[in-house]
């Protein structure tokens, strides 16, 4: 039996300034970098054949920290690359359909002061629900239809071979690929949060 896990990255330095993403690189924040050890604690002996994340650097800072709490060194490739591992290494698979949503307009911009301006129903529709994306940004239907395909191609294709893995990504992405793997409808997908630095795990 293979398992998956999903794991939002730890808390990034624009999380603890409650300002939009997206797709701006920011780093994780010292509490983040902190919280890794706990974070790995979580995965107590689960060992992991294979790890998926994104090029944006709170995605792979996540990455590397963990794996060398868990005493694994990272390995960073493209989909597809083959190489010689080292003893202790993993595959880290790197891919922008991982990304987190492009947030347009409100990347960088205060959450609380945003709320203030366009009401905090509208933003709840553009952070959380189906098909409304934010002033020239994406919606959660265009994440998935990134996010979804990508998951189909690589990592069932090692789940259904008997590697257990584990997906490092963003909100939105993990948001995209946890109402795929659930079922979830357009509907009610405006109810799932994920904290950072949290998991989601499944069994295949």
């Amino acid at each position: 039996m293979a398992k998956l896990v999903l794991l939002r990255h730890l808390q990034s330095q624009w999380n603890l300034e409650n300002r939009f993403t997206g797709w701006i690189d920011v780093p994780l924040s010292e509490e983040g970098i902190k919280s890794a050890g706990d974070a790995a604690k979580k995965f107590g002996d689960e060992k992991f054949d294979v790890v998926y994340t994104s090029p944006l650097i709170r995605n792979k800072d996540t990455v590397s920290l963990i794996l060398e709490k868990l005493g694994k060194k990272p390995n960073f490739l493209t989909p597809g690359e083959k190489t010689d591992l080292e003893k202790n290494s993993l595959p880290i698979f790197v891919d922008k359909a991982l990304d987190e949503r492009n947030y347009g307009q409100l990347q960088g911009l205060n959450k609380d002061e945003m709320k203030a301006k366009y009401g905090e129903e509208q933003i709840r529709l553009w952070r959380r629900s189906w098909n409304q994306a934010p002033p020239g940004g994406e919606s959660l239907k265009d994440v998935y239809n990134r996010a979804v395909p990508f998951f189909k191609k690589y990592i069932e294709k090692d789940l259904r071979s008997g590697k257990n893995v584990l997906v490092v990504a963003s909100h939105n992405s993990l948001r995209a690929l946890v109402k795929y793997l659930e079922n979830i409808s357009d509907e009610n997908i405006i109810n799932l949060e994920i904290p950072t630095a949290s998991f989601k795990e499944y069994n295949f």
